[in-house]
């Protein structure tokens, strides 16, 4: 024992045991030795040699002995043994570590909470449980590898001088590390591995990594795009997807790059949407497979910890709604943004510090060593699938030429780029070192470099070059497409739900006030006083008894804002959840809910991704009050409004914006109406503002059932949620159908109706409250996108004496429906009548923020539309 731990400690006899006594100056030397070799695990990043244009690392004084109170002398009196390892001395330990953790990789994992994590990542770096090396068919493999990338590069360089391209110079090594990841990916179960990328590398690695063909990449730099919408916009080639099959490591592979908008971390929560869709399609026997699907995210150095998508996203990826197992990220780091320094475009030291925070493990790896890239490629996938957690890689390369191949970067980077035009590509550095270690001979480098660039200009020279377009065509305006479905249910059915809906274990603890409250829902049934989330409720339930998979989030979506919903029961004595949508019997569809974070883009981008990757789902997000779609307009711009014209792709996702003027302010009134309506064209979207709860629960269904999947954007209520007036009865839901157009139920008499207001949404209810004029008519447009012509133009016909048209709305003139139903509305009427407009007047904010205020407007707004008629009649 004494041999074992050294000179300085000795056996002591006492009591029959043998026991060890220790001199301090010895035991000073074996602590600070042991904080030397936790501190060269949690500081070697700041030594590792990162940058391929040479920048000196940073280094750190905890990687020194003298830090830790002794001398680099001191650590050869240490024995290895005294620190948990099997050779040599201390000073043996620190060299074989600091090769380890001050290379050319930096790792970052000491931040983790768990330490069986951290104890994962000192076992598998520490003992190369991941190859660390690559064999010589490897390396022979990754010299093919860089030279196909960089041969794309320079051919269209060369073909296509000053063109757009977005360059992967500078990170070439990026492609090689998405392929390690679908190999390492396949031999733990992945089937689909599911890419959101920026522009940068983009079209590099749809070319390699997915396969699309050159011809077809040749066709977009020369301006014959594969139609893929009908409306003749379509996008520019380094946003556009791409989808494939291949054989990798003895597995079938499908693999997926999202198209992406500008924006360049949006798609971020948009993928892991499809990601979780994906895990559930292919799930045998269980809820989801997260194996079965891999997510993988490029970042750029400069978005990631400047845009709070990023943020957002990380903070969906250990919620029960949201997890998908884990994402590989990689930042793409060209150690500038545009034309903005790290200095001057974020506050952290490293690029992913923002990661640190959700307890991500970070690697960061000079992207000039393919071998160590690979490596940490490896890492990231046995550590995804040993926790089911995120991975960041940091590339950390250059960009070779400007932010796009038009830039002139030596005006903005003088003295980085006087570097970069004297520094070899990663291709001939690898070369290079196969040359030296004899793999490969100079004119073998040369000859592959050929080959690659005879075989593009073969296919760029090919005359008869074809290229298919991407997906299958979609064509038609909204007109075009089926606008009606059966939305009836048998009234025994939903009957029969009800009770479902009303049903819990004998042993569930309901609270006594819900309990009560949700009663009162069987007796609903046979009166009219299905409420809004009762109506809500059997629609759902409907649904999902039809064979569809119902999904819905959003914030306080599992009560509901304003308590109408209780989708989720809660036990008053365990806290247990129980959800009767989960459990009717017989259904073929499933439920589930979930309580969003306070996230309104990611959540929604998450939702949107979702849809779009089943197609059969009906995929619900509703926002707390409708305003706060404000913090989600990119994705609702950049995705939702605009995808099927750039990129062909649908969804049918559900937005739910509870919407209308109770005297709450600007900010819980106004769902933004006009921004949704100025958005639409083409057929991209549906836009309704339902007046009662039978119109509601037939637009869910008739969502659920359409064969053209588009987004449903619904204005919803707040105080029409229990209003009795709102109401359905059970005839309403069992017979019957989404109207666009109601025209009024109380008139009589038509020909004595000399004035028609129209009208979308609550202010019905106010209008129809009032002391109404005998010879007003209120006729409610309940779906505003497509606008209903036919309906609006028979519900004026079937008055034969008006003098005069109004438009009645709650939001200012500048908002809500009027700039957009003044136009269609008059082409609706023609030119006979007058069509005035009653409403607030132009406004900067959507409301009054002070309740009495808000009550004399809306009392004006009333008043005004009901006053007498100024004009003659018409015959």
């Amino acid at each position: 024992l004494a041999q074992a731990l050294g000179a300085g400690m000795a056996p002591r006899q006492g009591g029959g045991e043998t026991t060890v006594s220790a001199e301090p100056a010895y035991l000073r030397k074996v602590a600070g030795a042991a904080a030397l070799i936790d501190g060269i695990r949690h500081y070697g990043h700041l030594a590792a040699q990162l940058d391929p244009l040479g920048a000196k690392p940073p280094g750190a004084a905890e990687l020194t002995p003298e830090f830790y109170g002794i001398a680099a002398e001191d650590l050869t009196h240490v024995p290895a043994i005294a620190l948990g390892f099997d050779l040599g001395s201390a000073a043996d330990v620190a060299d074989r570590l600091r090769q380890i953790y001050s290379g050319t990789i930096g790792y970052e994992f000491m931040h983790l909470e768990e330490e069986a994590e951290r104890f994962w990542f000192r076992q598998v770096i520490e003992h190369e449980e991941v190859p660390r090396y690559l064999t010589k068919e490897e390396k022979t493999a990754m010299l093919q590898r860089l030279s196909e990338v960089d041969g794309l590069e320079r051919y269209i360089a060369r073909a296509y001088v000053n063109v757009k391209r977005f360059s992967i110079e500078g990170n070439d090594t990026l492609v090689p590390v998405l392929d390690c990841l679908f190999e390492e990916a396949s031999k733990r179960s992945a089937r689909q591995i599911v890419i959101g990328m920026a522009h940068r590398g983009r079209i590099n690695v749809l070319a390699h990594v997915l396969g699309k063909p050159f011809a077809r990449i040749f066709d977009e730099f020369d301006g014959r795009h594969a139609d893929v919408a009908d409306s003749e916009t379509g996008d520019v080639k380094y946003h556009l997807g791409f989808e494939t099959e291949k054989d990798v490591a003895g597995t079938r592979l499908f693999i997926q790059v999202l198209p992406n908008p500008s924006h360049l971390e949006i798609v971020n929560p948009v993928l892991l949407g499809v990601a979780r869709a994906r895990q559930r399609l292919l799930a045998l026997g269980a809820t989801r497979d997260e194996a079965a699907v891999v997510p993988v995210l490029v970042h750029g150095d400069a978005a990631f910890p400047g845009e709070g998508v990023v943020a957002e996203t990380f903070n969906l990826s250990r919620l029960n709604g949201y997890r998908v197992g884990g994402a590989i990220h990689i930042i793409v780091n060209n150690q500038v943004g545009f034309t903005t320094d790290p200095s001057e475009g974020r506050s952290t030291f490293y690029a992913s510090d923002l990661a640190k925070g959700f307890e991500v493990p970070i690697v960061h790896v000079n992207a000039d060593d393919p071998e160590a890239c690979i490596s940490a490629m490896r890492l990231g996938a046995a550590y995804r699938a040993k926790f089911g957690k995120d991975f960041l890689i940091d590339l950390v390369g250059y960009r070779r030429y400007g932010h796009n191949e038009g830039d002139e970067p030596t005006f903005t980077q003088p003295a980085l780029y006087a570097a970069i035009r004297k520094h070899p590509t990663v291709r001939q550095i690898w070369a290079e070192r196969l040359v030296r270690e004899g793999l490969v001979t100079q004119d073998e480098v040369n000859a592959i470099e050929r080959s690659v660039g005879e075989r593009l200009a073969s296919i760029h020279d090919d005359p008869d070059r074809k290229s298919e377009p991407d997906v299958e065509p979609v064509t038609g305006e909204y007109g075009a497409f089926v606008r009606s479905a059966d939305t009836t249910v048998r009234a025994e059915q939903l009957v029969a739900l009800n009770e479902r809906l009303l049903s819990w274990p004998a042993t569930f603890h309901v609270h006594p006030r819900l309990a009560k409250q949700l009663e009162r829902r069987r007796d609903a049934l046979g009166a009219a006083a299905i409420d809004w989330g009762h109506a809500e409720a059997l629609a759902l339930a409907s649904i999902v008894a039809d064979g569809v998979h119902v999904r819905m989030s959003g914030q306080d979506a599992e009560r509901g804002t304003f308590s109408h919903r209780h989708a989720v029961l809660h036990d008053t004595e365990t806290g247990d959840k129980y959800i009767p949508l989960q459990h009717l019997p017989n259904a073929l569809g499933t439920f589930e809910v979930y309580n969003s974070p306070l996230s309104e883009m990611s959540v929604l981008g998450f939702e949107y991704g979702y849809s779009t990757a089943d197609a059969k789902a009906l995929v619900l997000w509703e926002a707390q009050f409708g305003d706060f779609a404000n913090t989600a307009q990119p994705i609702i711009d950049q995705f939702i409004a605009a995808d099927r014209a750039k990129w062909g792709q649908d969804s049918s996702v559900v937005l739910l914006l509870p919407h209308g003027y109770e005297g709450q302010g600007p900010e819980h009134s106004s769902a933004r109406l006009e921004r949704f309506l100025q958005l639409c064209a083409e057929g991209n979207l549906r836009v309704a503002y339902p007046t009662t709860a039978a119109q509601y629960f037939h637009v869910l269904r008739r969502q659920s059932k359409l064969p053209n999947k588009r987004p449903l954007v619904l204005m919803q209520p707040k105080s029409m949620l229990r209003l009795a007036e709102a109401a359905a009865r059970l005839d309403d839901l069992a017979s019957g159908s989404f109207q666009p157009v109601i025209d009024d139920p109380a008139i009589q008499r038509r020909e004595e109706i000399t004035r028609l207001v129209l009208c979308t949404g609550k202010i019905y209810y106010d209008l129809a409250a009032a002391d109404r004029p005998s010879h007003v008519a209120l006729v409610r447009v309940e779906e505003l996108y497509p606008w209903p012509h036919e309906g609006v133009s028979s519900a004026i016909d079937r008055y034969h004496n008006l003098a005069e048209i109004v438009w009645a709305q709650e939001e200012p003139k500048n908002m809500g429906a009027w700039t957009y139903a003044a136009p269609r509305l008059r082409a609706s009427v023609g030119n006979a009548i007058p069509i005035r407009y009653v409403g607030r007047p132009e406004r900067a904010s959507p409301a009054e923020g002070f309740a009495n205020s808000h009550q004399v407007e809306q009392a004006r707004i009333v008043a005004d539309a009901l006053a007498a008629p100024k004009a003659a009649v018409r015959s």
